[in-house]
């Protein structure tokens, strides 16, 4: 690939503890996905990215990261990290890991040694520990997860945490940390690591001069990613992408100025509802924000943290936002499914690169029945169980068979798989020309050669309708309207996401055309 694949690319989100499990403990692991990496070279995948790997006590599905040098047992080790890395670039496929920069575990050395030296020490100054109100915490900040964003240590001093209590934040005005994270950046690009996804990357400087939460989109934080670009730089072919959710996009845009990031997720398509005028807005939005700085967009329909699009799509309120979930609401999942797939068209066929979240090629919908003891998300437990929070999205993939663990594991998984799943496995799939999974597997295969990085012309079109073409002469046409709408004079169809009917292409149906 050249040194701009990045631009263009097909990227697979893994969520390692769901996708394949090779020992059997019914939990993902290294083994699991190396063993699956033929599936996703036929997927047609450029790229994976995995969600942070690193030994942690899970309370945040991983996120709160006990030690970013290293691999969590039961993923498996760094050599087999190593060998990953090694067996996927033999693929021709790039890897991609999470860095966690807001916070980290409270069972991570640091910390336990800033509980142990106690106030006014160094150890302590890698956080944000501070004196309370007598017997009220330092401020009334509120956690992400919901309640207090401060608990209490045995000294009396509190700590801030602007997720789980078990996920204290660093001081980032503090060099040791801005060190450290260097030092982690250098330890994985010294084995091969072609891209960093920063989570949470908008956060990381506090402001505790404001009464109201005052974190995000600080000025200085682009110091720290001005930093961290010249690390990468210092590689060759490594990219940072980061995770920032603003609305304001020409805030967004400065994380992507030639200096910082690579590329950041595009969290406004990704929220949009399924509405014909409401997704141009986001795709003409999104050009405009990246043509300017020559920065590639991306296009994202799901991720670990939100409704699996079947679902999400099915239901009456088609739009997301996290301050409002939905979670659980009815949904019709024909329809979803069928907008689904023509959702994969569009994103897929826009200039800039895509990411595809595990399951979503498959079609797999939201689990919202998961028995309420098995719920592992602090979103359930720190909303006093009235949000279930994101399991849903992150239950265990079917691979093949007729009853679950559908040959993810050959123990119990660690999150019920539905039993109506075995229509969905991927080996089922594979057999069937009309299923999902192939619709994927020949759109990725038509964007690799056709499609990726460039821009696009809008298409004369009805209202209702978003038709656009490709430099390639690739043309992509949607219809939202209730009824069939005629096609635009076209030399053929190259690919459908439902039956057509005639020269009519159907309500909630993508399709591309070869128009010359």
């Amino acid at each position: 690939m050249s040194e701009t694949w990045w631009r263009g690319a097909a990227i697979y989100q893994v969520y390692l503890r769901s996708f394949a499990d090779g020992n059997g403990d019914g939990i993902g692991d290294l083994a699991g996905l190396r063993s699956r990496l033929p599936y996703l070279s036929d997927l047609g995948v450029d790229a994976i990215w995995l969600n942070p790997w690193y030994p942690s006590p899970m309370a945040d599905g991983g996120y709160d990261v006990a030690d970013y040098r290293d691999i969590e047992p039961s993923f498996g080790t760094l050599a087999e990290a190593e060998k990953f890395i090694q067996e996927s670039h033999a693929l021709g496929i790039k890897t991609i890991i999470d860095i966690v920069p807001n916070h980290g575990s409270d069972q991570q050395e640091w910390f336990v040694q800033a509980l142990a030296a106690g106030p006014g020490s160094t150890e302590r100054a890698r956080f944000w520990f501070a004196d309370g109100r007598g017997d009220l915490p330092p401020n009334d900040w509120k956690s992400i997860f919901g309640g207090p964003a401060w608990t209490q240590v045995a000294d009396g001093q509190w700590y801030l945490h602007l997720f789980a209590p078990e996920q204290p934040d660093f001081n980032w005005s503090n060099p040791e940390v801005v060190e450290e994270f260097h030092d982690v950046l250098r330890f994985w690009f010294d084995r091969g690591v072609d891209g960093i996804r920063i989570d949470s990357a908008a956060v990381l400087i506090k402001d505790f001069s404001s009464v109201e939460e005052s974190y995000t989109d600080h000025d200085a934080v682009h110091e720290i990613y001005r930093g961290w670009r010249q690390i990468a730089d210092e590689y060759g072919e490594r990219i940072l992408i980061g995770e920032v959710w603003l609305p304001d996009q020409e805030r967004f845009a400065l994380y992507l100025r030639p200096d910082e990031m690579h590329t950041a997720f595009n969290f406004d398509f990704m929220a949009r509802p399924w509405d014909a005028d409401e997704l141009r807005a986001s795709i003409d939005l999104t050009l405009a924000t990246h043509v300017p700085i020559s920065a590639p967009p991306t296009w994202v329909l799901s991720n670990h943290d939100v409704p699996r699009p079947v679902t999400k799509y099915g239901r009456e309120v088609t739009s997301f936002d996290h301050a409002e979930r939905r979670d659980g609401a009815p949904s019709d999942l024909v329809l979803g499914e069928r907008r689904a797939r023509a959702a994969a068209l569009l994103a897929m066929s826009l200039p800039g690169s895509v990411y595809v979240y595990q399951g979503e090629e498959l079609g797999l919908p939201e689990v919202d029945d998961i028995p309420d003891e098995l719920r592992e998300d602090p979103i359930w437990t720190r909303s006093k169980h009235t949000v279930p929070g994101r399991d849903g999205c992150r239950v265990p993939l079917p691979w093949s068979g007729q009853e679950s663990p559908f040959g993810y594991s050959t123990g119990e998984p660690w999150l019920p798989q539905p039993a109506s799943w075995k229509a969905l496995t991927a080996e089922s799939q594979a057999a069937d020309s009309n299923s999902m999974l192939c619709l994927y597997r020949t759109a990725l295969r038509i964007r690799r050669a056709e499609l990726g990085d460039g821009s696009l012309r809008w298409l004369d079109s009805e209202d209702g309708v978003l038709a656009f073409a490709r430099e390639s002469g690739l043309a992509c046409v949607v219809n939202f309207n209730p009824d069939p709408v005629a096609l635009p004079p076209h030399e053929g169809v190259l690919l459908a996401s439902g039956p057509l009917e005639g020269d009519l292409l159907p309500s909630d149906t993508a399709v591309w055309l070869r128009i010359g």
